[in-house]
């Protein structure tokens, strides 16, 4: 008999090694020796009060033996002599769009800008020692794309467009932990992942797909409304039938192309701000009732999600990485830009999330209209400019102490930071857009009152977290193409349909499966 039921562990139960078969036991009123097995489903921590509990999904194997083997297979064949599909990107949209179509018989090849996950390691260290940023490779452009070297979190809402735990599955088949099946918000860390990406690309190869690096997309050749053959940065020309265009929220190159060449877009609504950074233990002291004492081992680094409307305008968290660090996120010199991640044990001393501000491309934005339909993309990059020469004119990102941000003034020293390239005190309260400075600071104000703590000198902001999502869409109809061009597949976050891993995955497998139709 199987059991499937809900059940609760406090702190001490949790640390006992057979607390949860004694809890299940317990609970379901049997004799422990009858359960042959607990499948976790689903795992949580409530920390809304003292008495921390463990929220655990399960089922229990009462006197028969649990299944070993997953509900989900991965068979692929050999696409060597198949029909090709070609794919513009190798993040999560471009990966699980090529493994779809060699599961649906198709030979998926695939064109990326940046390089492998090993190369691209010297340069993001170029960016963090010499401020030096490769427009290729960077932490936003190469194999795995801005997910690689950002952190890893698989959250997501977009229950409704795809199987997400097949996506799930897929990633614990090419080596990611089975953690991530059951954990309430899970993530694989910064540090794993690339090896999961690598497998990733073994898989597409094994099977006869190719994988492209250094190959920049810089041309479309048309013909009859539709795309006929590729240009690449080396002045190679390939032949294509069908295009997933799978490129990422940041290839600007990209967007500037398809509008020289009349291909309609949109302006798209997106939201911008800062990284807020705190030291880890003042978030667990404020999560965890703890202040001032150890974080209990059986804990991960707490975490926060915050949401106020400001003037009937979203200001939130976004990204939160505990036990994380701040990296430059630049995909072009000239500009400062800020993103964050963790490593997968959350160890470090420091969190930090963004918190940023809704943009409404319609009505914020009518200084551009000039732009047409890439405002909200110069609208954005307006900003990274700014910080950049705040900053110093390098990747030193400009800073200021939480408390000094809200009340108008600069900050004499900072905090220390986990960000490598370093900070440069300077007047965020001034430089910001009104629309967005007031927002944040507003924002922030409320956000100390949900989380006493949260308001603290002790926390630095640092500028600009502007990458949040793309500011451009590429429309598509209901069978996933380019309404004017009919063998164009506008794919994940770079078309403005995704937010993240997993969604990005998600629809990168529907655009596959419309491509190979």
């Amino acid at each position: 008999m199987v059991k499937a039921f809900q059940l609760r562990l406090n702190l001490h139960q949790e640390g006992k090694s057979d607390g949860l078969l004694n809890k299940a036991a317990y609970d379901l009123d049997i004799d422990k020796s009858k359960i042959h097995g607990i499948k976790i489903l689903r795992k949580s921590i409530d920390a809304r009060k003292k008495n921390i509990m463990f929220n655990y999904k399960v089922e229990v194997y009462i006197n028969e033996p649990m299944p070993v083997t997953s509900d989900y297979s991965f068979d692929y064949k050999s696409v060597s002599n198949a029909k090709p599909i070609h794919i513009i990107g190798f993040g999560p949209a471009g990966m699980w769009a090529a493994l779809r179509c060699i599961e649906l018989g198709f030979k998926p090849i695939v064109l990326e800008r940046g390089k492998n996950v090993q190369d691209r390691r010297r340069d993001l260290k170029a960016i963090n020692q010499d401020h030096f940023v490769n427009e290729d490779s960077n932490y936003c452009f190469g194999e795995g794309g801005a997910g690689t070297y950002s952190d890893g979190k698989l959250y997501t809402r977009s229950l409704k467009r795809g199987d997400v735990r097949r996506i799930f599955e897929n990633l614990v088949f090419h080596g990611a932990t089975d953690q991530i099946l059951v954990d309430a918000h899970p993530h694989i860390g910064t540090n794993k992942l690339p090896k999961v990406v690598q497998n990733i690309r073994e898989t597409i190869l094994e099977f006869g797909g190719e994988v492209h690096f250094e190959s920049r997309v810089t041309d479309f050749k048309m013909k009859d409304n539709k795309i006929v053959s590729i240009q690449l940065q080396n002045e190679k020309e390939l032949d294509v039938d069908k295009v997933i265009l799978a490129t990422g929220h940041s290839a600007r190159d990209i967007f500037y192309l398809l509008n020289d060449k009349n291909i309609a877009l949109k302006a798209k609504s997106f939201a911008m701000g800062v990284r807020v950074e705190h030291p880890q233990q003042i978030i667990d002291g404020i999560q965890y009732y703890c202040s001032g004492e150890p974080r209990n081992e059986l804990l991960p680094a707490a975490a926060y999600s915050l949401v106020q409307q400001v003037n009937h305008r979203g200001v939130y968290s976004f990204c939160m990485c505990p036990g994380g660090f701040i990296v430059p996120a630049a995909t072009a010199n000239g500009e400062v830009v800020v993103n964050g991640m963790s490593p997968s044990k959350r160890n470090n001393k420091y969190a930090n999330s963004g918190i940023v501000v809704e943009i409404n491309a319609e009505r914020d934005l009518y200084k551009y209209e000039k732009f047409g339909a890439l405002k909200a993309l110069e609208y954005q990059k307006n900003l990274e400019r700014l910080a950049f020469t705040a900053g110093g004119r390098t990747q030193t990102a400009p800073a200021q102490r939480l408390t000094d941000f809200v009340e108008g003034k600069l900050s004499s020293d900072l905090n220390d930071t986990s960000y490598q390239p370093g900070l440069n005190s300077s007047p965020l309260h001034s430089l910001f857009p009104k629309l967005i400075g007031n927002s944040l600071r507003k924002g922030f104000k409320a956000f100390g009152e949900k989380m006493k703590g949260f308001y603290t000198a002790e926390a630095n902001i640092i500028g600009v977290e502007s990458r949040t999502s793309s500011p451009v869409n590429i429309p598509r109809t209901e069978t996933l193409e380019h309404p004017e061009i009919s063998n164009l597949f506008p794919c994940g976050e770079g078309g403005g349909y995704a937010g993240g891993i997993i969604s990005a995955a998600m629809d990168g497998e529907r655009c596959a499966e419309a491509a190979c139709t």
